[in-house]
């Protein structure tokens, strides 16, 4: 006989009340971690105090300390800021009748230094609608999170995830969840995020199944890249590249100086000073320290290191164009300059050029360095983890449908994954009425494999190389576009 969850809740910090929307519930911004300022600044996340009385859960919660976006993107990529100390929380999702369900833990994106749980793209009332009871987590960003100094302490935003995980396993039954059943899920940062999450072993036995989306596992730096960045950073605050230092800065300052590393990165990448990070352009990332990350992610998991966790990695048809047209870059990039990008990743130009054209009739250059970009940074990374994982339990897909701003750009997706393609922030992103159809048949491909483990499609493998190609169907085709990931052997 199945329980009934009502607006008020108890935790194992104390009592939480929620909002009820018909037969579903919210429970937004509980603490599942001390607030990360005073003597917990710069330092692994501590329990979040217990509170007497009923706590009110029925408004989003403080979001961590960052920067905005680069101008070009705030349209694309809205941002939600709210003060506050508590802003290690979570949001839940679930329904009055919910028992036993599956649980969906969402990892948000924004490069390690945005985002948050706030936004409306994330809520997760149609997951917990079709039975997936979902926690949307927020955690530290920047040099707040991933800042590296040498000593003992790394990976702090991974550390957060690996707390709130740890909260879902202890709590989610509270909400109708089952803690066995969790399948953990990000986008960009927040994929990169899932497969750390498989390396680290502070997460083992806390997920059964991930959602990597727009990730892969190349986007991590070794220690001597990560020291590069905190002294670049230690340089521009004029203080010591010292824990101890950075915590002393103003929350707000550092996030800020955080984006200028960015910037000069971004706009004057000079591969003497900064190495592979001339090509990435993301300073803050996680830090193989051998602690929290003991080894890269990719080795980890060819020796057999994620414990049969069920897979689903997906990348959009051309995650590039959001980025170029959101900078302006678009129509201003000329051969030369994607010339200069294909030697720049080490492949034959006029053998590259070849097969990005191939398919491409009458594409610009702008148009050939998007599918190009697209491949190094997102693509060929989340094959190399499917290859890598090995056949049986992992499924891939693309998704193809197209906006009419951005594409099949970076982030076009998730408002169809969670079925929030109506709020009208997502209008620049998205365009004027975006498909319901769309919307429908991608989160029904992920409440499939949250629920039964097995998206409705074959599953990867190097033979057949099966893909889902996702638009307002699920295609099934072999290897699509082989013949230019053939060209990334041995490259990426």
């Amino acid at each position: 006989m199945g329980s009934t969850v009502t607006d008020t809740v108890t935790v194992r910090q104390g009592t939480v009340r929620g909002r009820q929307h018909g037969d579903l519930l919210s429970f937004l911004g509980i603490p599942y971690a001390a607030p990360p300022f005073g003597e917990n600044r710069m330092r692994p996340p501590e329990p979040a105090p217990a509170w007497t009385g009923v706590r009110d859960a029925g408004a989003y919660g403080p979001t961590v300390p960052k920067a905005d976006y680069v101008a070009g993107y705030v349209p694309f990529y809205p941002e939600v800021r709210i003060a506050g100390a508590e802003c290690l929380n979570l949001n839940v999702h679930t329904r009055v009748d919910a028992d036993g369900l599956p649980v969906l833990v969402w990892i948000h994106g924004g490069a390690f230094t945005n985002g948050s749980n706030s936004l409306p793209e994330y809520e997760g009332s149609a997951f917990a609608r079709d039975g997936v009871v979902t926690v949307v987590i927020n955690y530290r960003l920047g040099a707040e999170g991933f800042l590296y100094t040498g000593d003992e302490i790394a990976d702090l935003g991974i550390l957060d995830q690996i707390a709130a995980l740890h909260w879902v396993r202890d709590n989610i039954a509270a909400f109708g969840g089952d803690p066995r059943r969790v399948t953990v899920a990000g986008q960009s940062a927040g994929a990169w995020s899932v497969n750390t999450l498989l390396a680290a072993p502070g997460a083992e036995g806390l997920f059964q199944q991930a959602i990597s989306q727009s990730g892969g596992a190349h986007h991590h730096l070794p220690p001597e890249q990560s020291l590069a960045v905190t002294c670049e950073l230690a340089r521009l605050l004029g203080i010591e590249p010292e824990r101890e230092a950075f915590a002393a800065v103003d929350p707000q300052l550092l996030a800020e100086t955080c984006s200028s590393v960015i910037t000069e990165i971004q706009t004057a990448p000079d591969p003497e000073k900064w190495g592979e990070l001339a090509l990435s352009q993301q300073p803050f990332v996680p830090t193989v320290d051998g602690v929290v990350l003991p080894r890269p992610t990719l080795d980890t998991i060819a020796d057999g290191g994620r414990s049969g966790i069920k897979l689903l990695i997906g990348t959009t048809a051309d995650e590039a164009r959001a980025i170029l047209v959101a900078s302006g870059a678009m129509d201003f990039i000329d051969d030369a300059a994607l010339a200069a990008t294909i030697a720049g990743y080490g492949l034959p130009v006029p053998e590259t050029l070849a097969a990005y054209r191939r398919d491409r009739p009458g594409a610009t250059p702008g148009d050939l360095l998007s599918a190009v970009i697209s491949d190094w940074y997102f693509r060929i990374p989340s094959i190399r983890v499917a290859e890598t994982a090995g056949a049986g339990d992992t499924w891939l897909y693309r998704f193809d449908w197209a906006s009419p701003t951005i594409g099949s750009g970076h982030g076009v997706e998730i408002p169809f994954v969670f079925d929030t393609i109506t709020d009208p922030g997502l209008t620049p992103r998205l365009g004027p009425n975006p498909p319901q159809s769309v919307a429908d048949v991608t989160h029904r491909a992920w409440v499939e494999f949250i629920t039964h483990g097995d998206p409705g499609w074959p599953p990867y493998d190097t033979t057949a190389r099966a893909t889902a190609l996702i638009s307002d169907t699920v295609t099934v085709v072999a290897d699509p576009a082989g013949h230019e990931r053939i060209l990334w052997e041995g490259k990426r």
